[in-house]
């Protein structure tokens, strides 16, 4: 593990890098609004990413490096994203295609970004669809806005929504609420499987 300080216009982020064997692809996760990179469900598909050949990395927002728990607005956490995204590209990626990804807000920060960073597919784990009891506030055109492959790792019993799977979406449902901790194991399998699947034809 390898551990990478990235200037951006909204500050220093951080990025916590995890090599496979063969680095077929790099998956770039972000955390939710008010946790960070060691949440279960970041853990377990850092796992599964790089059981199927993919490099990892956990990308920490400024807002986080800098201390704060409260979230940057949308769009500075995909400014500063994509400076990241930038950075890492350059750096450590060269040359491989670049999946997005994150786990609620970071899941958000992945499907705004995916067409200006030029990835290859979205990973979403526990996507807010709305928040809690307020299904009127939906989130559904970010999902809907991105045109390349997306799987959606839900719990049954988030209480942020569960998207529908539509062209170019999968939604895999697996027990437990939003944090995905009930079945780090299925998170863990599901992505491997995706990610095996999805960059086959990258090969």
């Amino acid at each position: 593990m390898t551990t990478a300080e990235i200037r951006t216009p909204r500050g220093l982020a951080r990025a916590e890098l995890h090599c496979a064997v063969e680095g077929r692809a790099a998956l770039l996760l972000g955390h939710g609004a008010g946790g960070g990179i060691g949440a279960p469900d970041l853990v377990a598909a850092t796992r599964g990413a790089t059981a199927a050949g993919v490099h990892v990395a956990l990308v920490e927002q400024p807002y986080r490096v800098a201390g704060r728990r409260a979230p940057a607005p949308a769009g500075q956490l995909d400014e500063a994203w994509l400076a990241v995204v930038d950075d890492l590209a350059e750096r450590w990626f060269a040359d491989l295609p670049l999946v997005f990804g994150g786990r609620s807000s970071g899941a958000r920060v992945a499907c705004r970004t995916a067409s200006d960073g030029e990835a290859v597919a979205v990973l979403c784990l526990a996507f807010p669809l709305h928040p809690p009891g307020k299904p009127e506030k939906t989130r559904q055109p970010e999902l809907d806005g991105v045109d390349v492959p997306v799987l959606v790792v839900q719990g049954e019993k988030d209480t942020f929504g569960r998207p529908e799977p539509a062209h170019h979406r999968e939604v895999v449902l697996l027990a437990g609420d939003h944090s995905l901790k009930a079945d780090v194991k299925g998170v863990c399998q599901t992505v491997q499987e995706w990610l095996s699947r999805v960059l086959r034809p990258l090969d």
